[in-house]
């Protein structure tokens, strides 16, 4: 049978369902062609691209237009996987009207079928509702919030004790009302995140954030082994690829200096 196109209410199907959600980045055509066929739920431009594509120290740095361009080149490579982008910071903590307009061109700009966004407070509440009211839809994000880790104090497990988990659930809630159809929950404990799921009608997806989460998500640069700046504790690695590129290139480095390759059969002949 025929992989069909992921939508938001299969999401809310699968929850019902019961039936774990997968999601994991891209950034390019050929990772989205990768995860296309290997039949991921959703894929994401995130703005970890900054620290993992484009060698920032944060996510920080990321503009609209790197992230429009990343996203245009997944869209590409992807059919049928529901597809989000991050929006980067300052371009949707500002204004309504500014959030709407930068969220409106990830969608007809660039090809996704959603946005997502950092935090909770009463501005990001508010924001949240008119982009969705604009017929946008959104997917929050909680915990450990990449963009603003300064003002946590770096990047730290949060919703450890009794009344920062309050406040998290608060959040979520809130989120849940003002019309999102989706949350991440990165680095919580699993406890937390599992109540708080049971409690949502809409899906949870966990990055650091146990098994209690109706969907889980990774940075593929970090399952992959293609980064190695920082492992967080909550990747696993399936794979080293990082090790298996630099030996491909050795190899090919030694096999151009001993006069080796190309051979005769890379070559073309004359008439």
């Amino acid at each position: 049978m025929e992989r069909k196109k992921i939508t938001i209410p299969d999401l809310l199907k699968m929850k019902q369902e019961n039936k774990k959600i997968t999601m994991l980045t891209a950034y390019d055509f050929p990772m989205a062609v990768v995860l296309e066929k290997a039949a991921i739920d959703i894929i994401l431009v995130g703005d970890s691209l900054g620290n993992v594509v484009l060698g920032y120290d944060s996510t920080v740095p990321v503009t609209m237009d790197e992230m429009l361009h990343h996203t245009k080149a997944v869209n590409r490579g992807r059919k049928k996987s529901l597809l989000i982008a991050d929006m980067p910071f300052m371009s949707f903590n500002v204004t309504a009207r500014k959030t709407i307009v930068n969220a409106g061109r990830f969608i007809k700009e660039a090809g996704a079928d959603a946005v997502k966004l950092e935090g909770a407070n009463p501005d990001i509440i508010s924001i949240v509702k008119s982009v969705v009211r604009a017929g946008i839809p959104v997917m929050g994000h909680l915990g450990l919030t990449p963009q603003t880790a300064t003002i946590l104090g770096g990047d730290k497990v949060q919703g450890r004790d009794a009344k920062a988990a309050d406040s998290i659930m608060r959040q979520a809630i809130a989120l849940e009302k003002a019309g999102c159809f989706s949350i991440v929950f990165e680095c919580i404990p699993d406890s937390l995140s599992e109540e708080i799921t049971k409690k949502l009608k809409i899906p949870t997806i966990g990055i650091g954030a146990g098994k209690g989460c109706d969907g889980q998500v990774l940075v593929t640069h970090d399952l992959l082994g293609l980064y190695d700046r920082f492992t967080p504790k909550f990747v696993k690695k399936y794979a080293d690829l990082s090790k298996q590129i630099a030996a491909a290139i050795e190899n090919f480095k030694e096999e151009v200096t001993a006069g080796k390759f190309p051979a005769q059969e890379h070559c073309f002949k004359a008439k």
